[in-house]
């Protein structure tokens, strides 16, 4: 049996305490774990916030991974629980400043993935990646990861499906998107189901709630299968919740990818794309 229980943690992040943070998370990781989860997965900038000033506060409260606080305490939960996590933090490397999300399993720190699409303010505040999209291979699956505004950018779902990702996680700090109606899918959710439909595997976008330094966030965590239509969610707008869901990364190659109607990375035609 190759199936396992995905869970997202929709939370609020206090902004600046990464002791609290990393309390607060440690419990909805266990609370995930005892319902069964074999992987986890929290919102962007989970360690300290998101809202910073400036690039200086922003390494004030940046850490080193895998040795800083958040990581440590996240992949000694991975290791007590036998489980994978996914995290976002602020990342400390040397003077650079990231906004990083950890892969860690039980036996520890499997790579960071660091934002390549950094998003109005964070343009000033954060070193952007240049080491592409990685997908972590795991028991569980094939594994690829981007952050927020990363699912914007369709190259982002593409190349993790194109180095065999079974499911991109997408740990995020989704904000209110002008002109959206109150009573239909969030512009995120649109993303996270053409990103899934049309590459045939699972993604998973963790968001967080609240207000920090007014700032809204709205939360609506989902978890999207392989067609394109959510498994679970979306999430509330206003409340800390799991969002979980049935997922078979490994059993499901086969039926995602032989599809005899839809086929979208055989299919493509690389002889009429441009860079």
């Amino acid at each position: 049996m190759t199936g396992f229980l995905l869970a997202g943690v929709q939370m609020r992040p206090t902004f600046g305490d990464v002791r609290a943070n990393l309390a607060a998370s440690s419990l909805w990781i266990r609370e995930a774990a005892a319902r069964g989860a074999k992987l986890v997965v929290l919102p962007e900038a989970a360690s300290a916030g998101y809202v910073f000033t400036d690039r200086a506060e922003a390494a004030q409260h940046a850490e080193p991974v895998p040795d800083g606080p958040t990581s440590a305490g996240w992949a000694a939960l991975a290791a007590e629980l036998k489980i994978w996590i996914v995290g976002g933090v602020t990342e400390r490397y040397g003077d650079r400043i990231y906004n990083s999300a950890v892969v860690l399993g039980p036996g520890g720190h499997l790579g960071t993935y660091r934002k390549a699409h950094l998003w109005n303010d964070e343009k000033r505040i954060y070193d952007r990646n240049t080491a592409g999209f990685p997908v972590f291979d795991t028991p569980l699956g094939r594994i690829g990861v981007g952050i927020c505004y990363d699912a914007w950018f369709p190259e982002t779902f593409r190349s993790a499906a194109l180095q065999g990702a079974d499911l991109v996680v997408l740990p995020s700090n989704w904000v209110p998107v002008p002109g959206q109606p109150g009573d239909g899918p969030a512009m995120a959710h649109l993303m996270c189901m053409t990103g899934a439909h049309s590459n045939q595997y699972y993604v998973a976008g963790i968001s967080r709630i609240g207000v920090e330094r007014g700032q809204e966030f709205v939360g609506r965590s989902v978890l999207v299968g392989p067609d394109g239509w959510p498994l679970a969610g979306p999430a509330s707008r206003d409340r800390e919740e799991l969002v979980t869901a049935e997922v078979d990364l490994i059993g499901t190659r086969r039926e995602r990818r032989d599809n005899p109607f839809n086929q979208p990375l055989a299919d493509r035609r690389t002889d009429l794309y441009s860079s």
